[in-house]
C-alpha cells in the first residue's frame, strides 16, 4: 500500500491530543527531505499531566483478569499483521531504512506482542518454605508507571520491546520517543493498542527533547525508566535516576568486535563483516564496528570487504533496490565523517568510501585501525568497517576487551572449539560463534556490561526481572499472641 493509506490508518482520532507545550515540529523523511508529519513537542508540564493520568489508569489495569489482558496483546499483534505493508513502509520512510528493515520492525513487533500475551498467564511468584500454619509467598508485582525513552534507529522494536512486557506485567507506560521518529517510535504503537482495546490513559506518548526526558526521569510517579540510546545521555539518565532512587534499565551500545580467525572461509567472513558493519548504515547498537582479522588473512579479507563496500548500492530504501539508505540527519552524518577523518589523520588507511552525498554516506573501510583512534575507541554509528590486525588468539581477546563495555561480540572460525575458547573470554553481553554481531530473537536476555548498559537485560526471561519487583507475603489463619 502507499503512504496515503499508511497515514489513513495512523490517524489519531480517538487518541488524546499530542501535547505541544514545547512547540510543534516537522518530521522529515531522511531520504528525500519531504515532510512526513507534524507533531507537538512536550515540555515538563505536559509530562507531569501524562504521568498523573497514567498512574491513575494503572490502578484499574492491574486488576483486569489475566485472560482479558492477554487478549489486548493478541489483538495488537493481529493489527500489526493486518496493516503490515503500510506500517512497514512508514517505518522505512521515517527511519531512512530500506524496506526489508521496515518489514523486520513490524515482524518483530508482532512477535513481541505475542510474547507479551503469554505473560499474564504465566506464574508470577513462588511458594516459599515456611513454618506450619503459615503460607509464605514471593510474588511479582508491577512498579506502577514505567517511563520508556527510545532512539531513532530501530524505534518500533526498541520501544515496543519495553512497552509490551511492561504493560503485560501490570504497569502503565509513558513513552518519550525520539522527536525524529515520533510515529514509528510511539504514535504507531499508541494507535495499534488503542484499536486493540487498551484502556484509555494507560499508554501515553510524548515526543520531546531533553526537558521532557528529564521531567520523566525525575517524576515521583515514575519508579522505573527504560532507556535505549547514547552513552552520554545514558549517563545523565543513570545519574538522575540514582539521585531519585529509581530503577533504571540502560541499553547503550558500545564497541562490538567481530573476530575473524585465520582458518575462516574468507568469502563467508567478508559477507558477515559487511552485514554486521553496514546493515541500516551501521546505525545499530550491535553493529560490528571493530573487525579483528588475523594477520595472515587480513590482506585478502580487506580486498573482499572493499569490493563489497564499493558495489553496495546506496539510495532511497523506500523506492528502490538499495542496500543502504541515508543517515538519520546531518548532525549524525557530520559526526560519522569527523570520526572517520580524525582516524585517518591518526594513521588509519582509507580503503573505500569516506565520502557522502547529502545524508547518504558511502560504505567505508578503514584498515590499520589501532587503539587510540576514534573509530576504535568510540561507537561510530555509521557505515564504517574498521579492520584491526592481530597475530595470536590471545592478542585478539585483549584487543576485543579493550573497551569500557561491549554489547555483542562474534567469532568466526572453522574450528568451533577454538572459536568457543576465544568467545568465552570476551567481556560482552552477547557472544555469537560463527556469526556476526547483529542478532536478537526477542526471547533472549539482551544487554551488556559497562558502557553497553548497566548490566541489565531486556527480553525473554529478563522481562519479569525488569518490569516487576518482588513482594513477600505471608498468610496465617489467625493472628498469634506474642510475648510482649
Amino acid at each position: 500500500m502507499g503512504a496515503s493509506e499508511a497515514i489513513a490508518f495512523l490517524n489519531f482520532s480517538g487518541l488524546a491530543p499530542t501535547p505541544k507545550g514545547g512547540g510543534v515540529r516537522e518530521v522529515l523523511e531522511p531520504a528525500t527531505g519531504r515532510l512526513l508529519s507534524t507533531v507537538g513537542i512536550a515540555n515538563a508540564a505536559d509530562m507531569a499531566v501524562a504521568t498523573r493520568a497514567a498512574a491513575a489508569a494503572q490502578k484499574a489495569w492491574v486488576a483486569v483478569p489475566p485472560r482479558e489482558k492477554a487478549e489486548v496483546f493478541r489483538r495488537a499483534g493481529a493489527l500489526f499483521q493486518q496493516h503490515f505493508d503500510e506500517l512497514a513502509l512508514y517505518a522505512t520512510r521515517e527511519t531512512g531504512g530500506i524496506l526489508p528493515k521496515g518489514q523486520h520492525e513490524i515482524r518483530e513487533a508482532i512477535t513481541i506482542c505475542h510474547l507479551a500475551a503469554a505473560m499474564p498467564l504465566q506464574s508470577q511468584g513462588h511458594v516459599l518454605p515456611s513454618v506450619p500454619g503459615r503460607m509464605s509467598i514471593a510474588k511479582r508485582v508491577p512498579h506502577g508507571v514505567v517511563g520508556v525513552i527510545s532512539p531513532f534507529n530501530f524505534p518500533l522494536i526498541l520501544t515496543i520491546r519495553a512497552v509490551a512486557p511492561a504493560l503485560a506485567a501490570g504497569n502503565a507506560v509513558v513513552i518519550k520517543p525520539d522527536s525524529r521518529t515520533p510515529v514509528t517510535g510511539g504514535l504507531m504503537i499508541a494507535r495499534v493498542f488503542a484499536e486493540a482495546g487498551l484502556p484509555k490513559d494507560l499508554l501515553q506518548v510524548l515526543p520531546g527533547d531533553a526537558e521532557a526526558g528529564e521531567a520523566l526521569v525525575t517524576d515521583p510517579l515514575v519508579p522505573m525508566i527504560a532507556f535505549t540510546g547514547s552513552p552520554a545521555v545514558g549517563r545523565r539518565i543513570g545519574e538522575l535516576a540514582g539521585k531519585h532512587l529509581k530503577k533504571v534499565s540502560l541499553e547503550l551500545g558500545g564497541a562490538n568486535s567481530l573476530l575473524i580467525l585465520d582458518d575462516a572461509d574468507l568469502d563467508v567472513a567478508a559477507s558477515n563483516a559487511a552485514w554486521g558493519a553496514y546493515l541500516h548504515q551501521g546505525q545499530i547498537c550491535m553493529a560490528s564496528n571493530r573487525i579483528l582479522v588475523q594477520r595472515s588473512i587480513v590482506a585478502e579479507l580487506t580486498q573482499r570487504l572493499v569490493a563489497k563496500a564499493t558495489h553496495l548500492p546506496v539510495g532511497d530504501g523506500a523506492s528502490g533496490q538499495v542496500a543502504l539508505g541515508p543517515l538519520i540527519d546531518a548532525k549524525q552524518r557530520d559526526r560519522v565523517h569527523a570520526i572517520v577523518q580524525d582516524s585517518i589523520k591518526a594513521g588509519a588507511k582509507l580503503e573505500a568510501g569516506g565520502t557522502f552525498d547529502g545524508l547518504f554516506y558511502k560504505p567505508t573501510v578503514l584498515s590499520g585501525v589501532k587503539p587510540g583512534m576514534r573509530v576504535f575507541d568510540e561507537e561510530t554509528f555509521g557505515p564504517v568497517a574498521n579492520i584491526i590486525t592481530f597475530d595470536t588468539d590471545e592478542e585478539a581477546i585483549t584487543l576485543a576487551n579493550n573497551n569500557t563495555g561491549s554489547l555483542a561480540c562474534a567469532v568466526i572460525s572453522q574450528s568451533v572449539g577454538r572459536a568457543m575458547a576465544v568467545g568465552q573470554q570476551l567481556k560482552c553481553g552477547m557472544v555469537h560463534i560463527n556469526d556476526q554481531t547483529v542478532n536478537d530473537d526477542c526471547v533472549n536476555p539482551f544487554g551488556g556490561p559497562g558502557i553497553a548498559g548497566n548490566g541489565s537485560s531486556v527480553g525473554g526471561p529478563a522481562d519479569w526481572e525488569e518490569y516487576t519487583q518482588w513482594q513477600w507475603m505471608t498468610v496465617k489463619d489467625t493472628a498469634p499472641m506474642y510475648p510482649f
